[in-house]
């Protein structure tokens, strides 16, 4: 009795061992591709066929990095900001700007998806804004807003609104029927059927499309701090590419990347936890 009971739990260590294997196999090609792709710059730049402007070395780019890192003779980081400062004002932005576009998002997603008449009378509006590139409008955010920090939020927020609005109205509007009629059949009222029924099944949509509009409003930062930009990261790639200062503005690109890697994993391992049943 005792060794039959033993036997599961022999097997447990192995089947974890298992199941961090493709973990750690994916880690590796990830870090392989990274290694390969530093020595492909490395040769590339070491062949010297085209200036440092063009193809620095990677060691200038680390050295930059020290440089807007650090205070040397002096001199402080990038304008008299350090990297990580250009970073969290970067950050900060993009916050304030994603939170109101995920707000109204969802609202209007909500409302879309609920209210046909509202769906028909926003859809339009939605489409066009979507098409538009954040550019195309901050100009006109500048002329309206001034260039503090209220255009640059606006911009971010409005690029970030159509991903959510969009995913939550098809999300909404397609909840499982059968699941809906049950609900009212056992009594429940249009607010409670919202509650523990669409949204709930509306959910994993929804993060793909915050998790959309996380992406494009991050790309749309350096836009953003086009104006009066510094600090962040935006406004530092800008000023050093009036200079040809191609390793800054690599460490700029480098940071927005890298960060918006993490903050993906972050994203991706809250929905994981709010609709664990996704892909089941």
């Amino acid at each position: 009795m005792s060794s039959v009971a033993a036997a599961p739990a022999r097997g447990r260590p192995g089947r974890i061992r298992g199941s961090r294997r493709p973990r750690l196999a994916a880690a590796a090609i990830s870090g392989a591709s990274v290694v390969a792709f530093l020595l492909a710059w490395q040769a590339l730049a070491a062949t010297g066929l085209w200036s440092e402007t063009f193809v620095p070395q990677p060691s200038s780019v680390w050295n930059a990095v020290v440089q807007v890192s650090t205070t040397n003779d002096g001199v402080r980081g990038y304008q008299g900001y350090l990297l990580r400062e250009h970073l969290y004002m970067t950050l900060r932005r993009v916050a304030f700007g994603v939170t109101v576009g995920i707000v109204l998002g969802l609202l209007l997603g909500v409302a879309m998806g609920r209210i046909r008449w509202v769906r028909q009378l926003l859809e339009p509006w939605l489409t066009f804004l979507r098409a538009l590139p954040p550019l195309a409008y901050f100009f006109l955010l500048v002329i309206w807003l001034g260039i503090d920090e209220a255009p640059k939020i606006t911009l971010l927020a409005l690029a970030a609104l159509p991903p959510v609005a969009v995913a939550t109205t098809t999300a909404v509007a397609g909840a499982p029927t059968a699941l809906v009629e049950a609900a009212r059949a056992l009594g429940a009222s249009r607010r409670d059927v919202l509650r523990d029924v669409v949204l709930p099944s509306a959910l994993p949509e929804t993060m793909t499309g915050i998790r959309l509009a996380v992406g494009i409003a991050y790309s749309s930062v350096v836009a953003a701090e086009l104006f009066n930009g510094i600090p962040g990261i935006g406004g530092m790639v800008k000023d050093a590419s009036n200079y040809n200062n191609t390793p800054v503005v690599l460490v700029g690109i480098f940071a927005v990347g890298f960060s918006g890697l993490i903050i993906d994993a972050l994203l991706r391992r809250a929905e994981r936890g709010l609709a664990p049943w996704r892909g089941r």
